[in-house]
């Protein structure tokens, strides 16, 4: 077998021509693969079609190679592609999955250059997709073509997973939840998967879930000037809000794991949006709808949350002349006219959040993979939200996750990466592969 030497010389260091030049195709097809519906429904296809451009010719399809290309699509235009490259050891295996190829939207007026053309300066490949995660993308396609070159002997046979649908859940079954639910990926489960679509070149070891809320008050309108006659929705809101807030903060407050894990915050609820129907200054508005999210640490439970939620809001409805109000004439019952202002709260897809395992192999042949190459390691957690990841994490799977671009232009306008930090990214995959050659 190809000893750790042998082998990190054999995938030598990540070409930067042929890496800039498949990254320029595939930022050349951003703007095809925005995912926003139903005004923007990516075809992620138009990616597949320049990496398999590039690995065709070392592939059994061709009979150029060992690599096993899958293109599997559910929806027309919107495939994934799994490309393996065969190991001599059943059931040894690692796998590099979540490299996304739809990408959040960009409006190019709001940009210094052309988001859907790559540029270059010096050390920056710019355009929608280099960081998040089409940069991914091209590195991890440029480590398996290297694979198929090169046809070094490995008892580890390694995957990669490249997804179509994670920017966006609107349209489900297109993507790794298809895979996984058709039984596509059940062999990754026999060791570790890395799931490439975090920033920054440290293992991200934890994420958040995220619970998206709206809460709708109902008061009564009235003229400022007769302000006992009415029951002001948007004082209503605020003090109803902040007594949710501090049952939320009493209930679910900062866990003790967070701090290994290093969370940057404990969970949060809070608003982040209002609304209301218009009306003159001197009308008090009869209705108001706040909306807001709850970022939720792994440690604790979505469907808990939301339940603890719903009941503060019934409590508050049911005694809603305790709550407190502001002022000698500000109060939400009107017992004349037997009215009551009132509260109802409402859920969007909620999302749970991951820890990954700090004990597993994986995690392990992560960091010193890590440290090896960018000098330090230092694992974070954010409550930053990851779609798909957890269920993989419910489904057996030994998820870890880390990524090579750059957490300040993550969804951001003037998105780009850098090469030395890719470059970095595609040492850490041959470690990775070589670490896990020699153990057992």
């Amino acid at each position: 077998m190809a000893s750790t030497t042998n082998l990190l010389a054999t995938l030598g260091d990540l070409e930067r021509e042929s890496f800039v030049s498949l990254l320029s195709k595939l930022i050349g097809e951003s703007k095809h693969v925005q995912n926003n519906p139903p005004e923007l429904i990516p075809q992620e296809d138009r990616v597949v079609k320049h990496v398999l451009d590039s690995l065709l010719p070392f592939s059994t399809s061709t009979g150029g190679g060992p690599l096993l290309l899958n293109h599997v699509a559910y929806l027309p235009g919107r495939g994934n592609l799994i490309v393996e490259y065969p190991g001599t050891v059943p059931g040894k295996i690692l796998s590099f999955v979540g490299c996304h190829m739809d990408v959040v939207t960009a409006n190019p007026d709001d940009w210094d250059f052309d988001p859907f053309t790559l540029s270059i300066d010096g050390d920056k490949l710019r355009g929608r997709g280099t960081t998040d995660c089409l940069g991914h993308v091209a590195l991890v396609t440029q480590l398996m073509k290297k694979l198929g070159e090169t046809k070094p002997k490995l008892k580890s046979t390694v995957v990669a997973v490249f997804i179509a649908n994670e920017e966006n859940s609107a349209i489900t079954g297109v993507g790794v939840d298809a895979l996984v639910n058709n039984g596509l990926l059940n062999k990754l489960k026999d060791g570790p998967l890395f799931w490439i679509d975090t920033a920054d070149k440290q293992p991200c070891v934890g994420t958040g879930g995220m619970i998206p809320w709206k809460l709708n008050v109902t008061g009564k309108l009235f003229h400022s000037g007769l302000a006992h006659k009415a029951i002001n929705a948007l004082e209503l809101a605020m003090d109803a809000l902040k007594e949710i807030q501090l049952r939320f903060y009493h209930d679910f407050p900062p866990h003790p794991r967070e701090q290994v894990y290093g969370f940057a915050t404990p969970s949060t609820m809070k608003p982040t949006q209002w609304s209301y129907p218009g009306g003159g200054i001197n009308q008090i508005p009869g209705e108001c709808t706040i909306s807001g999210d709850v970022r939720l640490t792994p440690f604790y439970n979505v469907k808990d949350v939301m339940k603890k939620l719903q009941e503060y809001v019934n409590n508050i409805n049911e005694n809603i002349q305790k709550l407190e109000t502001r002022g000698p004439v500000s109060k939400y019952v009107l017992p004349d006219e037997n009215i009551k202002g009132s509260l109802t709260l409402t859920f969007d897809e909620a999302l749970s959040g991951v820890a990954c395992d700090l004990n597993s192999r994986g995690f392990h042949v992560l960091c010193k993979a890590t440290e090896e190459v960018v000098g330090h390691v230092k694992p974070y957690s954010i409550t930053g939200s990851l779609p798909l990841i957890r269920e993989l994490q419910d489904e057996g799977f030994d998820v870890q996750t880390s990524g090579y671009g750059l957490m300040v232009t993550y969804h951001a306008k003037n998105e780009y990466c850098l090469f030395t930090d890719m470059s970095q990214g595609y040492g850490v995959f041959a470690r990775i592969i070589s670490q896990l050659e020699d153990s057992e």
